[in-house]
This record gives C-alpha cells, structure tokens and sequence, in this order.
C-alpha cells in the first residue's frame, strides 16, 4: 500500500488543510433571465416589443447608472472607468486597500465595456409574432468591490443592461481567515494560501463549517445594494454556482524541504498521467464524446510551476505556491459536470434516489466540497505512488555543504577528491565491517595522516552522520547512510567518470 505525501513528509509539514478557493457565482432573475419569458413580462405590463429599448431597458439602465454614482459618493470613493486589458483590476483594488486599510465597506467602483447577453426585438413574418430574442453585446458594467465582515474581499459584477445577470466573486481561503480571527486563531498568509496556521484541525473544522445560509444573505444584500431593479420584476435572485475552485495545501516549514520533492513530481506526472489518468481523477470514464476533450498542460507562474489536467468542464492541477505551499486544486466550470445520489423529482410528480448531475444552486456547495475533495485526494495518492528521490537530493546536499556544530565549522565532503576518496575507501574495508574500526585500524593504512588529523576527520564523519560511534568505546561503524554514499562513489567513479574521461582524451 502506498504511503501518502502527507504521512511520508509529515516531519517536514506544518500542517494540511483542504479549503474552497476561487468562488464565482451567478445570479439571474427568473422572470427575466430568458428571452420569452422577457417577452411575456412585456405583454403583462402593455409594452410594445419594438419599445422595449426606450421604454424598459433604457429607464432601468439609467437607474443603475445613478445608484452606482450614488453609492460612490456616499461612501468617499471614485468610478474608474477601465478601458485597456492590459490592466488588472486587483491590482488597481490591491492599491487602494494599501492606503484604505482593511475595515469593512465599499473599497471602489470599477466601470468597464464589457461583453453582455441582451434582448432584440423581432418580428416573424410567417406567424405574424412579434417577441424578443437572445442575442449578444456590449454594455457598460460596474464592479463593486467589498470588504465584508464576513467573507473578506469580494465584488459584484452589475451589468447596465437587461437580463441583468450578476456575477459575484469571493474568495474561500479569505473567508476563513476571517473565521480564524474570530477564533482567536494566529496565521500568516501569502497571497491566498495559509503559510501557518497555529491550530491545523481547528483551521479544518471551520473551512468545512463555511454557511451556505450566510452566503446566501450576503448575496442578497450586495444585489439589493447596487443592482435595485429586481423590484421591477418583483422577484429576488437566483444564485447558482458558475466557478469554484476546492484546494488541498501541503504547507512545508520551509522552501528547502519542498523545492526538491516538487521538481521530482512534477517532472514525473508530465509524463505519467495519460487520458484515463485524468478521468479516474475526477471520477470519469473515457468516452469517445469526452475523449479529445483530454489534456496536460505545464505553465509557469510567478507563484510556481503548475501542471493542469483537463477534461471537459474539470480540471485537477498541481503547483508549489511561493515554494511553501503543494497545492492540489480540482477546479470546475460547470459543477453539473458531477454526479451523485441525490433525490429526483419527475414531470409525473414521482420522486426517486438515482445517480443525477449535481445541481447548480450554491445550496450544492456541500456535497460539491465532498466531490472535489475526493478529486483531489485521488491525486495525491497518484502523486503519492511517483518515484520520489527528493530526500536524496536533501541528503547529498547536507553532505557536501559546510555544517557548523557548536563553535565549529565543518567542511563537506567532496566524493571525487582523490584524498578524500582514499579516507573513505579505507572505511569501507570489508574487514571494518563485522568489528568496527579504531583510530589505531585506520592508522594502518593512512600512515602519512598524523593521530590529531585522524581525530578530526572522525569528528568529521560522524557530524555528518556517516559513522557512527559504539557507546562507551571508541570504535566506529559506518551508518547506513555511509555505506550508500561511499559505495556510489567509488562505483560512479571507477566505472563512469574515469571511463568517459579516458576515452575523451
């Protein structure tokens, strides 16, 4: 049985936490968020479909214009209007939280043109109706950045044009930071990931505790807010999920320990993970529809490199975030991707427990956190099963780099130099190896070493761990460690460098 990451590093972790990331929702109005049942809101309410324009959508949109100017001059903030791509609005957001500070409200209002679904009137002339249909656009679009006690920084994207669909983002990991505060929890993050968090599993039980209920509030009150025209429809919105992003963070104490581990990884999953890898990922089978759907990517970030594996809508990556954090992050842009047991009501009024796609509604987040959760734990225990040599790495490093111990600073080894090589292969006699050897032993075959250098070279050896001393004598034994190394050295030597150097010259 393979043994996980987790428990194979677990000197080396400061903990693991699993925890939703990226969050993006959307909100739709039902009345309004298709075309006929916008056509039957105008017929309702006496609305000639060729006035639909001047008469409805151009009223609400002045409304929306003026409750965002509204909202910005009550809470001493501007409109920036973005017009290049080439500018991020984080960073635009990040500058002015640098100067704000992070109590909650609004931070900023950031406009911009921005693609939109809308509505055009039509006439058909073989049934003589006349009706809206969906069609698409431009429109001016607001975006209202918060601080929330609650859920931390987030924004609600408002578009000035009808069917007003809304797009709310937050993020999981701030969101929790703010329950650990709460709790008298002390962190430090960098970016969106925890680099230490003094209680794991405490930290753990809170992301997993993360109301649907008070997202739901939050919701409701950010739309109420800055989009106030679901009073025209009389309606509230519905929320549905539209990207979330789960994430399982293997948090290292230092850079150190996980560079080497990660380099071995990553080079190995390029190449292993194939097709229906990717599929037993995320719980899928391989279907001829979903076949070139399949992919592997290897990118690299400024927090890291990351490999991404998609497949249709789902993707699972990995990737070492600011070298401290091994992140594993099952990502989904359609969440009716998966299925699961759950209750089915049919069109006869029967309702059964079958296999069903997941349904979008943010009342899923739980059993979608359950889901991606088991995503990202079938690939940890694929990357758990990858040959891992990092410790190797470690190791040689350790033993060719000066140590200090106490006031003392010692050399490290280096395995080619030709009198190091003669100290080290005399430790190795095959005769040393059932009694041990003494300072006298090796005495015999360094004569031209004196008693005192011999003594260091000893204290040497064993501070970089490759002997070891019986207790209460003065005799000595190569460590597993020093068998290993020594042997690889005088095989690499005699049968690889000095035949390849020989045959160049």
């Amino acid at each position: 049985m393979t043994t996980l990451l987790i428990e194979r590093y677990e000197a080396d972790l400061l903990g693991v936490l699993s925890c939703y990331d990226r969050i993006v929702i959307t909100g739709t109005l039902p009345g309004a968020c298709h075309s006929k049942g916008m056509t039957s809101y105008l017929y309702a309410h006496h609305i000639k479909v060729f006035d639909y324009a001047k008469e409805f959508a151009d009223p609400l949109r002045n409304a929306i214009r003026e409750n965002a100017q509204r909202l910005a001059k009550s809470h001493d903030v501007t409109i920036k209007h973005i017009n290049r791509p080439n500018i991020r609005k984080e960073e635009v957001v990040a500058k002015v939280l640098a100067q704000r500070g992070d109590h909650p409200g609004l931070v900023h209002v950031i406009s911009a043109m921005e693609a939109c679904s809308a509505y055009v009137p039509w006439h058909d002339k073989k049934t003589y109706k006349t009706f809206l249909r969906s069609t698409s656009g431009k429109c001016l679009h607001y975006y209202f950045y918060f601080l929330d006690a609650e859920v931390g920084l987030c924004y609600l994207r408002v578009p000035t044009w009808c069917p007003f669909r809304l797009q709310f983002y937050c993020n999981g990991h701030s969101w929790l930071a703010r329950k650990l505060t709460a709790a008298g929890i002390d962190y430090a993050m960098a970016d969106n990931a925890f680099i230490r968090v003094d209680d794991f599993d405490c930290a753990q039980k809170l992301a997993d505790e993360l109301s649907r209920d008070a997202l739901h509030r939050i919701l409701d009150t950010s739309a109420h807010l800055c989009c106030p025209v679901s009073e025209v429809f009389g309606q509230t919105y519905h929320w549905s999920l539209m990207q979330t992003e789960y994430s399982t963070d293997l948090v290292f104490r230092s850079q150190a320990q996980l560079k080497p581990l990660y380099e071995q990884l990553s080079r190995q999953a390029v190449i292993a993970v194939k097709a229906d890898t990717v599929s037993s990922f995320l719980g899928k089978k391989v279907t001829p529809q979903l076949a070139q759907e399949i992919g592997s990517r290897l990118s690299t970030r400024i927090e890291g490199t990351c490999i991404k594996h998609r497949m249709g809508s789902a993707s699972v990556k990995i990737y070492d975030k600011f070298g401290r954090v091994l992140r594993i992050e099952t990502t989904t842009n359609d969440v009716s991707f998966f299925k699961h047991h759950r209750k089915v009501e049919h069109r006869d009024g029967r309702v059964t427990g079958k296999l069903a796609p997941l349904k979008k509604t943010i009342y899923s987040m739980v059993d979608l956190r359950d889901i991606l959760f088991g995503c990202n734990r079938r690939y940890l225990e694929f990357l758990s099963s990858l040959d891992d040599h990092s410790n190797g790495k470690r190791t040689l490093r350790k033993l060719t780099e000066p140590k200090t111990k106490g006031k003392t600073k010692w050399r490290g080894f280096n395995f080619f130099d030709a009198t190091e090589q003669v100290l080290l292969r005399t430790i190795q006699r095959g005769e040393f190896n059932i009694h041990g050897f003494r300072r006298a032993d090796l005495k015999r075959y360094l004569p031209t070493v004196s008693e005192s250098a011999l003594s260091r070279q000893l204290k040497r050896l064993r501070v970089f761990g490759l002997i070891k001393r019986v207790t209460g004598t003065y005799r000595y034994y190569l460590t597993r460690l020093g068998r290993a190394a020594i042997a690889t050295c005088a095989r690499l030597t005699e049968f690889t460098i000095v035949p390849a150097i020989a045959t160049a010259t």
